[in-house]
């Protein structure tokens, strides 16, 4: 999802495409994430290029994990649900006057591509991540990579918030993963609903682990929103920052720029560095996400094991 999530809104936001107009078109938000969804660029349809990708693989999962147990009509029911949940959700965009047909069948066709290539490479991808060397410092280095090659939009738009909070939450699964995956995410782990993982222990994991996951994402932010104002500008990083932290405005910004004119080593370390402000929220978002992902790998199902929930 992260990989679909990244070629969509990097695509929407290098195009520039803009949404129906309205009027004539009466765009329909009823809340507050709606209005500011409604400030992303049409071309491609993100829905609809998620959803197909989504949805395409869980089938995918599906027909490779119980094939063997289903038959031509459960298989034809399933490729019809698929389809039917992407026209909905194509048509629902329409409706609610976020995209045009053009923008909706772009994003199928897409997400048909990503699909695609998804289903060539993924085993590889899993082998990597799984018992391949270097993992989580390659993981680091990627996420930083598409954090920094991500195209400007002509107007600024909340697509690379979204691009970041999911690549961090994918960095912080890989790295959870890529630690415990014999421990608990290979094959022979318990199932839900199986005689290894009745419901009560179920709902135990529910009330454990969704309060330590939030926990973790509330004090990654914390600490983030804390450490990466001070090593910035120890390297002499000018930074700024749109809503996280009140104190690093754009209008304080320039003025800390103009004070620290001292270079020391540390300074000249990140000398390769653009010459522009960088906004610290961008890196407060990685981190706080990337706690998300490795709480719910790595943290997570080391406390079922000790409140034997496993």
């Amino acid at each position: 999802m992260a990989f679909c999530d990244y070629i969509g809104n990097a695509i929407k936001d290098a195009i520039s495409a803009p949404r129906p107009s309205c009027p004539p078109v009466r765009r329909v938000t009823a809340t507050e994430d709606e209005k500011e969804n409604a400030m992303e660029y049409g071309l491609p349809s993100s829905h609809a290029l998620n959803t197909v990708c989504l949805a395409g693989y869980l089938l995918h999962y599906a027909l490779t994990t119980y094939g063997h147990e289903m038959d031509g009509f459960r298989v034809l029911i399933g490729f019809s649900l698929v389809f039917l949940l992407v026209s909905l959700i194509g048509l629902g965009r329409i409706y609610l006057g976020m995209h045009s047909f053009i923008d909706v069948a772009a994003g199928i066709t897409m997400g048909l591509v990503v699909l695609a290539f998804w289903l060539i490479v993924h085993d590889h991808i899993d082998n990597f991540l799984t018992s391949g060397q270097n993992v989580t410092s390659f993981s680091a280095g990627l996420s930083f990579v598409l954090l920094f090659a991500y195209p400007t939009p002509e107007a600024p738009t909340p697509s690379f918030e979204y691009h970041t909070a999911f690549i961090g939450v994918a960095f912080g699964l890989v790295s959870g993963i890529q630690q415990t995956y014999l421990l608990f995410h290979s094959e022979g782990i318990p199932r839900i609903f199986s005689p290894e993982l009745s419901i009560l222990v179920f709902c135990g994991r529910l009330l454990a682990g969704i309060p330590t996951i939030l926990i973790v994402k509330f004090c990654s932010k914390a600490l983030s929103k804390w450490l990466l104002p001070v090593i910035c500008n120890t390297l002499g990083i000018p930074i700024r920052s749109s809503c996280y932290i009140p104190a690093l405005k754009e209008s304080d910004s320039s003025k800390n720029k103009s004070d620290n004119k001292q270079i020391g080593y540390l300074q000249r370390a990140v000398s390769f560095l653009p010459h522009k402000t960088y906004d610290v929220d961008t890196g407060i978002r990685f981190l706080q996400y990337a706690g998300l992902g490795w709480s719910v790998s790595d943290l997570v199902p080391h406390l079922f094991t000790r409140l034997s929930l496993s």
